[in-house]
């Protein structure tokens, strides 16, 4: 007999193994939301004109999502001009928090624990107070 087949019968059984992995994991759930920027008062531009919400604002607080004991990162997402956001990831529990990027500085929001389960929708709104006086 060859060497041949000695070496393809394991590749073999490794393939049919991960196919079956494959086929029995949990398809993913969802998370979605809406990112609201609160601002204690309203922002002025050099020519004195307030300044709106816009993609770009939701652009500088991108949210996080964090294991549940908070020490890994598993994805970032960042709103639409709209302020929603919707992410798919697999079955567990997990963090939602808010990163303010420089020279934004700092950023108060409540850190948030919800557990996605297959095939369904969880919705975790999400408030940030900018701080900006």
């Amino acid at each position: 007999m060859s060497p041949f087949p000695q070496y393809l019968i394991p590749a073999c059984v490794s393939l049919l193994l991960a196919g079956t992995a494959s086929i029995n994991a949990s398809p993913p759930g969802f998370v979605e939301g809406h990112l609201r920027i609160i601002s204690p008062k309203e922002v002025e531009l050099a020519d004195e004109t307030p300044s709106k919400i816009t993609a770009e604002n939701y652009a500088e607080y991108p949210l996080i999502i964090l294991s549940r004991d908070g020490k890994k990162e598993i994805a970032r997402v960042t709103a639409d001009e709209n302020g929603k956001y919707r992410v798919a990831l697999p079955p567990g529990d997990y963090i939602l928090d808010v990163q303010g990027r420089p020279p934004k500085g700092h950023v108060r929001a409540k850190p948030q624990l919800f557990t996605i389960v297959s095939n369904q929708t969880v919705r975790v709104d999400m408030d940030i107070d900018t701080g900006i006086r």
